[in-house]
């Protein structure tokens, strides 16, 4: 696989710990007695507060169209409008976002079932006199209709780890306690909480006598590094084709820019050379800022560069020669919460080797599918049961594999089939952005007759109900014409175990070359508490090499690492991989931080594997099966003659 790269999602922000604001960074408007006002909603409808005073309490979101947590959380604010219908408190949605347009509130309120009024605030005067700065961020009006909470809605969902995180289940109920306290006569507790979502587009005074405008430098920046996911049909949450979208999104472009977490790159510059980087250059980064310091300005559009074309279906060299798709038939993805790995294995039928030049691994919904990975199960290996399991049964079934992964691991007979998904060969990905596998001329990867495929699917709710129905394309090249075969193997911890609460946690795993071997990337893996990884090399002669050094890592942007040159690791070479995890609450994205955690397939749990890419001459890697086989019949002989082998 020459890449394997997850682009952007959705925007990273930081939020801090607990979610609490501190009152001396946060600019509070608690307290403040609100005006009344009056916004049109998208049918042009008038709605004034002053509608709303034999209410006892006003909740007020600022919401966006294209802000991923505004997506998940207004069908949330619709079903506690519901809640508290019978309560004496109403709910309002304002939009200020210069970039959303009327007929885009309308499909929105259609698409995720919002009845509540939704309202055009054109020149951003209510935000302002909100002091509302993010989308989703709600404000709590008493009757009086001063401010009595400002902030999240609950703790579900939010930026802060990576593009951000998804708790399994809301573990502080903000915006319904500051209700209930209200109702009931009480002082809010906890009247601010950080809400940390996507600024606010406001209306701007551009700079006409800028040195940077949209047209003529920053268009060809975001066509060169943002446009292939910020796209129509994508699963970026915005478009970034036209100044009209992307106006309105330039404090926070600047804001992700200059905090490094946009365009998504890790790889310390220290340690390696890749081709494909994706990172800003610091000229980028300098016209970016200096473009959303001058107010964005347009510019001549007669000074615009050419529309970039995209392949939205193949971008393989040529029609793939088979095709399978992962079920007959779409499966469906839920509106909201935590998706866990769905697992689909299909047999391709194949009664002789097959040698795979070429595989994409093709979405049937972009906007939904964070990353497939298709494995290659051997046709000795069997596929466990809990890969088509969900929930508790999953739950169970893992922790019972746990146990007996642990026994077969003292009684030292522990084969590839108790590592689970990570015993199988990789065979092709897909994150948004990632170009085929597609190997050099006379290399490519062996699927052996009889093996089965596994779809890995990791879905992300974008606040509506989805369908999707992968696939995968392959290309195939005839067996006389391979010299060597391409190798997606791994340097893996399969036996540790994360204490509850530890923050810092180092999980190592060593493995020495038992041949020589091209190495042609590097891919990182773990879940939501990995924190970093890198790989270092001892070669025979005792030299010592880094080849990728991952200090930040980010579950949400898991990228392969092409090497720009080939790397020969000669037989000898020792490869030791570095993790540490953070299983602290100071990890927004833990799901539980009071769990010890232990290696398994689902997000919950970890996993510790530095998978990389090696090519084999073809005649060596014959040698290295029969060699492998003939010491496997002997050791089954030996048990045998032992009394070993039978019943």
């Amino acid at each position: 696989m020459r890449a394997f790269r997850v682009l952007a999602i959705v925007l990273s922000v930081c939020m801090v710990s607990a979610g609490v604001a501190d009152a001396a960074k946060l600019k509070s408007s608690v307290g403040q007695k609100i005006d009344n006002f009056t916004l049109n909603d998208f049918y042009g409808q008038p709605h004034a507060l002053s509608d709303y005073k034999d209410k006892q309490a006003v909740v007020v979101m600022f919401m966006g169209t294209e802000c991923p947590l505004a997506k998940l959380y207004g069908p949330r604010i619709q079903q506690m409008s519901e809640e508290f219908a019978e309560k004496s408190v109403a709910f309002l949605c304002v939009n200020s976002n210069r970039q959303d347009s009327v007929t885009e509130l309308a499909a929105h309120a259609r698409i995720h079932g919002i009845k509540l009024p939704i309202l055009k605030d054109l020149e951003n005067k209510i935000a302002d006199a909100f002091g509302a700065t993010r989308t989703p961020q709600v404000f709590v009006l008493d009757q009086d209709r001063v401010i009595r909470y400002q902030g999240r809605i609950d703790d579900q969902y939010g930026f802060g780890s990576g593009v951000g995180y998804a708790q399994p289940k809301l573990r502080s109920r903000d915006l319904g306690n500051a209700i209930d306290e209200l109702l009931s006569g009480k002082e809010v507790s906890v009247a601010l909480t950080e809400a940390k979502g996507c600024i606010i587009g406001r209306v701007r005074q551009a700079n006409d006598d800028s040195p940077v405008t949209y047209s003529n430098q920053i268009a060809r920046v975001f066509q060169d590094r943002c446009v292939e996911c910020h796209r129509e049909g994508q699963i970026a949450p915005f478009t970034m084709t036209s100044y009209d979208e992307v106006a309105g999104w330039g404090e926070m472009i600047a804001e992700v820019v200059q905090e490094r977490r946009m365009p998504p790159w890790f790889a310390s510059p220290e340690h390696g050379t890749f081709s494909n980087e994706s990172s800003l250059t610091a000229d980028e980064k300098d016209l970016i800022v200096t473009w959303v310091k001058n107010g964005c300005p347009e510019g001549d559009p007669a000074e615009l560069p050419e529309p970039r074309q995209f392949v939205e279906t193949w971008q393989l060299p040529r029609e793939p020669d088979m095709v399978l798709h992962m079920t007959d038939e779409p499966v469906e993805i839920k509106a909201e919460g935590v998706e866990p790995y769905h697992h689909y294995a299909i047999d391709p039928g194949f009664t002789e080797d097959k040698w795979v030049q070429f595989a994409e691994s093709l979405p049937g919904n972009r906007s939904v599918v964070h990353h497939i990975i298709v494995f290659v199960v051997p046709p000795d290996q069997e596929i466990p049961k809990e890969l088509s399991e969900t929930g508790e049964e999953k739950k169970l079934s893992l922790r019972e594999r746990r146990r007996r992964r642990r026994e077969a691991r003292r009684s030292g007979e522990e084969g590839l089939e108790d590592r689970g998904i990570a015993g199988y060969g990789l065979l092709s990905g897909y994150a948004p952005g990632t170009p085929p596998m597609m190997c050099a001329p006379g290399m490519a990867k062996r699927v052996p007759a009889g093996s089965k495929f596994i779809f890995q699917m990791h879905y992300t709710p974008n606040g509506s109900v989805q369908t999707d129905r992968s696939s995968v394309g392959l290309i195939f090249v005839p067996e006389e014409e391979v010299t060597h075969q391409l190798v997606t193997t791994y340097t893996a911890n399969f036996d540790f175990e994360i204490p509850p609460n530890a923050g810092n946690h180092l999980v190592e795993a060593k493995q020495t070359l038992q041949r020589d071997a091209t190495m042609i990337g590097l891919f990182p893996h773990m879940h939501l508490r990995g924190k970093s990884m890198r790989y270092d090399v001892t070669y025979p002669d005792g030299k010592t090499e880094t080849l990728l050094d991952v200090p930040h890592y980010d579950f949400n942007w898991q990228l392969w690492y092409s090497l720009a040159e080939p790397k020969v690791l000669p037989k000898g070479t020792e490869m030791h991989v570095t993790a540490y995890f953070d299983n602290s609450s100071d990890n927004l994205a833990n799901p539980d931080p009071d769990s010890t955690i232990t290696f398994g397939e689902q997000t919950w749990e970890e996993m510790m594997i530095g998978w990389y890419d090696v090519a084999f001459p073809v005649d060596k890697v014959k040698e290295y099966l029969q060699e492998q086989e003939k010491s496997q019949r002997a050791a089954a002989d030996s048990k045998s003659d032992n009394g070993e082998g039978s019943e």
